[in-house]
């Protein structure tokens, strides 16, 4: 064999092995996402029957943009809800009312709850109203054939049952009723081939029913239901499963089909996916948080960027432009200087001012006072670029010693872990920081407590941006930092837990 020949063959054999490497890198997953496979197992969903409509076309739409298969189990609520319970199996649960994925939740059964949309309880009847159905009486009339679903298996037997009890109607409501079935499309199908001539339904039910119309009646105002859609807990693909979830419940996806259904949907974020989510935080909480986010984007699929820097520079990037999806701010002070795009926000931890000094404490100190000492190199944060500073100027004011402590000011640095770099190093000789900033430094640092001074505690409020595109997902974010492991990062780091149980899950909005 010649040298041409043994050199076209060794070509030959790189360029096949560039070729294998390039089809193996294809197939991983990308950052966020998940590698595509035409025998991945599907996602399995417990739906109720209520939704089975709207949910057949959400599939369709569903496997048709994505390549991703889905498998569905339609069925009463309470039903669905025995399945998993028993079986253990399954990865999404979307009954026809919410309460049933509370106590979903309450069993440990399900853990994130997505809002989709509302229906509401009405009398179904066959077009022209044959029988004049037009009040709660003409109900129990003799004559009348009422049918209604389940109450101990469905949600709209359940919640109609709840409701009229408490008008003490449900009694005779229950005696005027000729038959209970399954599933509420039962009771549609029963009065639309005339073996009933009235049925309590959802409207939405009916949108698939030409030949049927509805009537509202005033007792059952409040027989309505929020449907969301919850991740089960012992699902093998949580990531596979948001990402439907996400779909189903994206504006320009799912909620577009619940509207043509006659669903009232609720607001939705933007369909993408690999949703990309931006993060301003002040630079102190980085370390208590960013191992939670970092397990939030490997759980959701999704792309977290995150900014930490003072709060003063955060503030500044926004109002010259930089709109982030969530703020998590230092301390109340440098979020209300953005109310325009954070009008509400939930005070999650608080963090208190200390001394921080080399280990032993060579220079004894033990006061605001003693950092008057002439010669003393004093380390605090910029006032106006971080809260740490605002704060401690606030502070040093109070104790009634700020021209005398910053007359030993050498260094004013944007964030508390620059301040504690250069004490490490014996560039100062004391600094006024954060507690959590001395949290990783107990071998080489001590901590002293600052007495007598109220204003020397800080709160960190997490607010969510008004014109975030994706709302819901920031909720999902704000709800795993306020989970019980989140909670012990931050006391881990010297943070005070603020947020009550109660604002978890909030954040979301209709």
């Amino acid at each position: 064999m010649n040298r041409t020949l043994v050199a076209m063959v060794l070509s030959l054999a790189v360029l096949a092995g560039l070729l294998s490497v390039m089809v193996t890198t294809d197939s991983r997953p990308r950052p966020g996402g998940i590698a595509q496979s035409a025998a991945a197992e599907p996602v399995m969903l417990y739906c109720a029957a209520s939704n089975r409509a709207v949910m057949e076309a959400i599939k369709t739409d569903y496997e048709t943009d994505t390549g991703r298969r889905l498998e569905i189990q339609y069925g009463p609520s309470q039903t669905l809800l025995s399945s998993i319970e028993v079986s253990h199996t399954g990865d999404l649960y979307l009954p026809a009312d919410d309460s049933y994925l509370t106590m979903a939740r309450e069993k440990g059964l399900v853990d994130e709850m997505i809002p989709l949309a509302r229906q509401q309880g009405v009398v179904a009847v066959r077009k022209g109203n044959p029988k004049s159905i037009m009040a709660f009486d003409d109900l129990l009339r003799d004559g009348v054939r009422l049918l209604q679903a389940n109450p101990d298996a469905t949600a709209i037997g359940n919640i109609t049952r709840k409701v009229l009890e408490e008008q003490q109607l449900w009694d005779s409501l229950d005696h005027a009723t000729t038959a209970y079935r399954t599933t509420v499309t039962e009771v549609a199908n029963d009065v639309l081939v005339g073996a009933a001539d009235a049925g309590i339904v959802y409207d939405a039910v009916l949108h698939t029913y030409p030949d049927l119309e509805f009537v509202e009646l005033p007792e059952l105002q409040n027989a309505a239901s929020d449907i969301a859609i919850g991740v089960v807990s012992g699902t093998s693909q949580p990531q596979r499963a948001l990402h439907f979830a996400r779909f189903v419940s994206a504006g320009d996806r799912g909620l577009k089909r619940y509207a043509e259904f006659s669903f009232r949907v609720k607001q939705g974020d933007e369909w993408a996916d690999v949703p990309e989510l931006s993060v301003f935080a002040g630079s102190m909480l980085r370390p208590a948080i960013d191992s939670t986010i970092s397990e939030f984007e490997g759980r959701e699929g999704v792309h977290v960027t995150r900014v930490y820097n003072g709060c003063g520079i955060l503030v500044a990037q926004m109002k010259s432009g930089q709109h982030p999806d969530a703020y998590f701010a230092c301390d109340t002070e440098f979020m209300q200087q953005v109310p325009d795009l954070f009008p509400e926000s939930v005070d999650v931890t608080q963090n208190e001012l200390v001394i921080l000094v080399q280990k032993g404490n060579p220079h004894g100190i033990k006061t605001l006072q003693d950092l008057t000492t002439p010669g003393l190199r004093v380390g605090v944060g910029h006032e106006k670029q971080c809260a740490m500073g605002w704060l401690t100027q606030n502070t040093l004011q109070e104790g009634g010693v700020q021209r005398e402590v910053m007359a030993n000011v050498t260094v004013q640095a944007p964030t508390g872990d620059m301040l504690v770099n250069q004490l490490r190093t014996g560039s100062l000789d004391a600094a006024v920081a954060y507690l959590s900033n001395a949290a990783g430094s107990a071998e080489h640092l001590d901590a002293i407590r600052i007495h007598g001074v109220e204003c020397s505690v800080a709160t960190q409020p997490f607010a969510i941006a008004q014109q975030s595109r994706y709302r819901q997902l920031a909720s999902r974010l704000f709800e795993r930092i306020c989970s019980a492991d989140s909670q012990q990062d931050f006391e881990a780091e010297g943070f005070r837990w603020q947020v009550g149980a109660e604002l978890r899950a909030a954040g979301g909005s209709e």
